[in-house]
């Protein structure tokens, strides 16, 4: 921890935080888990959501290097009836 001294009686800590790099790659799996337990396809998910099935083939099989934003995120959440966090939560088991 590092403590930085601003004006006046302020004091500041840096504070250490665990961020996970591979999240992106978490998000990408569990849109596939949540899918598939939906019987969803790519192609209809794509249709439901308003993009080609091209793109949601592109962030599955990239495990999400392709991106996704924050909209299709939560479009996709609805189409799947899935709460956003769903799609943050850990992988204990990838297939």
């Amino acid at each position: 921890m590092c403590t930085i001294k601003l004006g006046g009686n302020m004091t500041r800590f840096k504070r250490d935080f665990n961020f996970d790099d591979n999240f992106i790659e978490t998000v990408a799996y569990n849109v596939i888990k949540y899918r598939k337990l939906n019987k969803i396809t790519q192609e209809q998910l794509a249709l439901d959501i308003g993009v080609s099935p091209e793109f949601i083939r592109k962030f599955e099989s990239t495990k999400g290097s392709e991106g996704l934003s924050l909209s299709s995120l939560y479009k996709i959440s609805i189409v799947l009836n899935t709460t956003m966090d769903k799609f943050f939560e850990s992988i204990e088991d990838k297939e």
